[in-house]
């Protein structure tokens, strides 16, 4: 009985119809999550809620990101993670603990894609999988907590 290895371009196929699959789940799991309500801004309501809703679309977008593959999660990444400094920026004096567990989580999964580019293993994809749901949990914790600032 022989034994033959994949040959490299046949094991990048392989490895990146895992990351496929687990980035599926990890978009599934923003999706199902819906961080939260959209809202409109007006005078009467503060700046963040436009800033929220922003975060929360570029959120739910991880979804169409992962047909992109690596590059596709990372750009959607970069989305988030702007779309974030803004959110932060505009309610950290209101909102201080879940502001700073959207800016932790956004690093985390920043770092966490980062290195997934270069180490293409089951353990870093579940890493990025974890990441990105505390991520969409982050966000659906400042969506509740603002939910009656930012009501439509």
């Amino acid at each position: 009985m022989e034994i033959r290895a994949r040959s490299g371009l046949a094991a990048a196929r392989h490895g990146d119809g895992r990351i496929r699959v687990l980035l599926a789940a990890a978009a599934t799991v923003a999706v199902v999550a819906g961080t939260g309500c959209s809202s409109t801004s007006t005078s009467t309501t503060p700046a963040y809620c436009t800033d929220r809703t922003n975060l929360e679309n570029s959120v739910k977008g991880l979804t169409s990101s992962v047909s992109g593959g690596i590059s596709g999660l990372q750009a959607q990444v970069s989305k988030i993670e702007s779309n974030a400094t803004a959110l932060v920026n505009s309610a950290k004096s209101d909102f201080p603990s879940q502001t700073s567990a959207i800016t932790s989580s956004v690093n985390a999964l920043k770092s966490s894609v980062t290195a997934l580019a270069s180490n293409r293993s089951v353990a870093q994809l579940a890493t990025v999988t974890k990441d990105a749901t505390n991520v969409v949990n982050s966000v659906k914790s400042f969506s509740d907590a603002t939910s009656s600032q930012c009501s439509s």
